[in-house]
């Protein structure tokens, strides 16, 4: 699975060159070590996840599965960072284009994760691909959560 991720990282990068992205392999090895059984990545893409255009040394990978989206970040230093959101915590999201850089803002209920220095040119796509997964998911959510109260 590792191997596959890695070319579509890379296929994105060499698709959209001004994205800033450091270290992607360690970050998809983070990734991997977190899919479940059965869930599968729909959509992946890096990125800074910061809250400074300037901070270019928090890369991460962004993954949209058949289940969560999540958000995998090695650290320099021994460890990583994972945060998972469920449809059920997504509210919305902001695309921001900039001269140089794009950004992304996801909405959920607990916070708003700021992801950017992104191509300009990859947010259309980027918004596509997220707008086509929270039609496509978070029905299912809110079925199964009418059907269980």
């Amino acid at each position: 699975m590792y191997e596959e991720l890695y070319k579509r990282v890379n296929s994105f990068l060499k698709k959209y060159p001004f994205t800033i992205a450091f270290r992607v392999g360690q970050h998809l090895k983070v990734l991997d070590k977190h899919l479940n059984l059965g869930e599968e990545v729909i959509y992946i893409f890096p990125a800074q996840k910061n809250y400074n255009v300037f901070d270019i040394f928090s890369t991460c990978v962004i993954a949209f599965t058949n289940k969560r989206i999540i958000i995998a970040q090695k650290k320099v230093i021994p460890g990583y960072r994972l945060i998972s959101i469920t449809p059920d915590l997504f509210n919305d999201f902001q695309v921001y284009k900039g001269i140089i850089f794009g950004k992304l803002h996801i909405d959920t209920v607990k916070e708003v994760v700021q992801l950017s220095d992104l191509d300009p040119r990859s947010l259309r796509e980027i918004e596509t691909n997220l707008s086509d997964y929270l039609l496509r998911e978070k029905p299912k959510i809110m079925k199964t959560q009418k059907g269980t109260r």
